[in-house]
This record gives C-alpha cells, structure tokens and sequence, in this order.
C-alpha cells in the first residue's frame, strides 16, 4: 500500500541571529506607496506568491495524477457499450432458404430496428510490469514532495540573504550620507579659515576635491540599494504598481547583528545527510529507476485479465422490446509474447543503466551535500574571524578624525591627515557593515546546506519504506489545503545550538 503524503504543516525556524524585529504588522500596511516587510512577513510572502514554490507544488499535484492513472491498469474497468441500428426494410425481407435466395414477399421479414446494450467489467489478474509501474509512480511523487520542500529551503534562503542585502544597502547609505556630512562640515571650516586668512585657498579647493569625489559612492550606494529592492520584490512574486512611480515601494524592518553558532563541522555534516530534502529526492529516484528495471521484466511474463459481462440484445424478427434477450457471461483472456525480437532485452538494458546512473547521482549529490556544508561552515569561520577583527577598528577611526581635526585646528596637523582619516572611517564602517552582512547570509546558506531552518510536520504512512521521515502532527479538516506556518523558536537539536550573546550593527 503506496505511503500517502499530507503536508499539514510547516514551521520554519529561522535563524536571524537576534537582529530582525518581527511585528504583527501586515506586509504592505504603512501607505500606498511604500510595503514593509520584516523578515518573517517576507519569507511568508515568498512561501504564498513565489513562482519556483508555485511551481513545484504543481509538480506534487501532477505526480499525484501520473500515479493514480498507473494505478487504475490495476483496477476494475467497467464499460458500458450500446449499439442502435435500422436498416431499410426492402434489406430486410430478404432470406436464405438453403436451395438459393428468396425474393422479397416470400418469408418473415426481419426487424427494421435492433440494439445490443452491454455492461462489461475487466479485471487485470497478473502483468510483470504494471505492479512496478504502480511503485514507480509512487516514487515519483515522493520525489516531488521532496523537490518541494528543497525548493522552499532554497527560497527561503534566497529571501533572506536578499533581506539583508537591502538592509546593509541602506545603512551604507547612511554610511556615505556620514561622510558627506563630514567633508562638508570640512569643506565649511577650511572655507571659514581662507576667508581669515589662516589657510590658503589650496585647503579649499582640496576639501572641495574630496567633497565631489564623494559623491558618487553616495549616488552608487543609492542605485545599489534601489536594485536590491527589485531583487527581493521578484523573489517575493509582487508584481508592479504603476502608482509608485520610479520607487519599488519596499521597505525591509530590521538590522544586520552577529551572533556565534557553535557547532562541530563533524555534526552539521551528519545533520545535513540526513535531513537534507535533496538527498531525499534523489534516494526516491533512485527507488524508482529500480522499480522501473522492474517494468522492464515485466515484459518477460504473461498478461491475464479477467472479464464479465451482462447483456441485452433485441430480437432479430421483432421491434418488440419486451421479445429482448438477456444474459450474463464471464471469461478470461491471457498473452504472452513468446518472442518480442529481443525488445525487452533491449529495454532491461536500457533501464539497468539508467538505474546505475541515478546511484552515481545519489552518491554524488551526497559529496554535493558535504562540499556544500564544508564550504558554509568555512565561509562562517572567516566571517567571524573579520567581525571579530574589526571589532574595535570603527572606533578607532572615529578617534583618529577626531584627533587629526584637532590637530588641524590646532595647527599642528595638515587637511590630508583629516581627509586621509575622513577615508579610513568611511572604509571601517563599509567593512564592518559588509562583514556583519556575509555573515548572516552565510548563515542562512549554512542552515540551508543543513535542513536546520525549516521543520517539516508530515503525516506519513510508513508501513512499507521506513526510511521516511517519522515527524507526526495533529491532522487538520482537510488534507487538500496546504498550511503554513511560522514559529520562532529554539530548537534542541545539535543543529540549532543557542546561540551566543552577540552585537547588532
């Protein structure tokens, strides 16, 4: 009995480190002209409206299909045929007698009318190959669902790397809105002291060179910005509003913070093998391929079917329909081909290799899987090591412009030494803003390489494969509807460790 599939929910723990606020607040309810998003509101938006999620549970639903119609070769076919039919009477009147062909006139003529009404039920009693097309069919509707959630896991990172890409676009706005602020102060005072007559005009046309050089990092950090909004808009599936002009209208609520995970790179490889919908995916390839081999030896056996039947059909003398005759009859019917001209040798080669190219798949994508996690929980390792090294480099920078203005003011210093600080501050808090950004994005690469952002609630018959995941929820009234839902909560697991007390930028 095939494993049935209801997925009644999904809780999706995700991992924010701490930094995103995560309101009640409606996506879209500040005004007409702008959408705000926290991060949870975004990934809920992405899980309703994004075309690959759409799309896969589409391909869940085509499967569903493909394995009721295999299904039905294995069940009843009941058919009900029926056949009217008048025919000219000068055709009718016509016999034979034995001794040659009457004339029209000389004996009983037939009835004009006559119908025939059968309802026939057929019975496949054995076939080699319809019974492994049924698992097959399964499989692959085992593989849809897992390609569905991978999909969402994949999606859901995609949002969030994209949320915390708009939001360090907007604080390198700000970062450069600083600077400028900054240089024009410079740019105000070096001005003051030409008009005194305390610095040359060189000062001012230095600061007036710094100031305009300025300026298209701002204007770049804008359009920067402005695109990361589209992006997240695509991933999101929002369409276009005329109403909001050149602006994309999306505001994203929240801050980039850093918060440690600890966990041994040994136990998110372990994790990840077996929680990764991926692997699942292409183990249910696998099985199926196996089953279709199966198909293939099928056509070494017989097929027989089993057939019954009632009948009724009129008389051939009389219109009558009280002079019809009824009855019932039931029978059997069997081939097999005996020699096929090495057809089915052909397929069973065809279908052995492909199983042995799916095997190949599996134990790749399983390598695929490792590299994946050992790449993120690397990119995390060099991630912390630069947030950690620029832990005290912005303040640092601050103190050095605060001292060469002073200085300059002192006239101990020259306007290079501030505007050489004035750079080297503008550049820490870019860096530190960036780190801070490839760390929580790198994060959520590595809970997807893992299968640690999402928690899959399933209610799963697993008689027959045991190797489905035994997760179990409270059923819902209808197993058509596909709920999802969020919690943010701590997990238990080795793979979601508490984590650290961390900064917020």
């Amino acid at each position: 009995m095939r494993n049935k599939f209801f997925i009644l929910a999904i809780a999706i723990q995700i991992f924010t480190c701490g930094g995103i606020a995560f309101g009640a607040e409606p996506a879209g309810s500040s005004s007409i002209g702008r959408r705000s998003f926290t991060l949870d509101q975004a990934i809920q938006t992405a899980l309703q409206q994004n075309p690959a999620i759409l799309t896969a549970r589409q391909e869940i639903r085509r499967t569903k299909g493909v394995f009721i119609q295999v299904l039905s070769q294995a069940l009843p076919h009941i058919t009900a045929t029926d056949q009217f039919q008048r025919t000219d009477p000068r055709l009718q009147t016509s016999y034979n007698t034995g001794s040659g062909v009457v004339s029209s006139g000389s004996g009983p003529s037939l009835a004009e009318d006559s119908y025939l009404l059968r309802v026939q039920t057929t019975q496949l009693i054995f076939s080699g190959s319809v019974f492994p097309a049924i698992r097959g069919a399964d499989f692959q509707h085992d593989s849809a669902f897992f390609n569905f959630r991978n999909v969402i896991d994949q999606t859901i990172t995609t949002v969030r790397q994209e949320f915390y890409q708009v939001i360090l676009n907007k604080a390198l706005i700000g970062v450069q809105q600083e600077s400028i602020r900054l240089l024009e102060s410079q740019l105000k005072d070096q001005q003051n002291r030409f008009e005194a007559g305390t610095v040359p005009r060189f000062n001012v046309l230095q600061a007036e060179v710094a100031l305009a050089n300025q300026q298209p990092s701002l204007i770049a950090a804008r359009n920067n910005y402005r695109i990361s909004q589209l992006t997240l808009i695509r991933t999101l599936g929002l369409d276009f509003d005329p109403r909001r002009g050149e602006d994309p209208g999306l505001e994203c609520k929240g801050e980039l913070t850093y918060q440690p995970r600890v966990i041994s790179l040994e136990d998110a490889i372990q994790i990840g093998k077996e929680r990764r919908p991926f692997l699942k995916q292409q183990k249910a390839n696998v099985d199926n391929q196996r089953q279709q081999l199966g198909v293939a030896y099928g056509g070494l056996f017989p097929t027989i079917n089993a057939d019954s039947a009632y009948e009724w059909q009129s008389s051939p003398f009389t219109s009558d329909i009280s002079q019809v005759s009824k009855g019932w009859f039931w029978g059997a019917t069997g081939t097999w081909n005996i020699f096929d001209g090495l057809a089915t040798l052909g397929l069973v080669k065809q279908q052995r290799a492909l199983l042995f190219e799916t095997q190949i798949t599996y134990d790749d994508a399983v390598r695929q899987v490792e590299v994946e996690i050992q790449t993120a929980y690397a990119n995390l390792q060099r991630d912390r090591e630069t947030i950690e090294s620029q832990e005290k480099t912005t303040e640092e920078a601050k103190e050095a412009l605060r001292l060469a203005s002073a200085r300059l003011g002192a006239g101990a210093g020259t306007q290079l030494d501030v505007l050489n600080a004035q750079v080297a501050l503008t550049q820490a808090a870019s860096t530190e803003l960036q780190a801070l950004y490839s760390y929580n994005a790198d994060l959520a690469e590595f809970d997807r390489a893992t299968a640690t952002q999402t928690i899959y609630s399933d209610l799963i018959d697993v008689s027959s494969k045991p190797a489905k995941p035994k997760t179990t929820s409270k059923p819902q009234s209808s197993t058509t509807s596909r709920k999802i839902t969020t919690e943010m909560e701590k997990s238990s697991t080795d793979a979601t460790p508490t984590p650290s007390p961390g900064r917020t930028r």
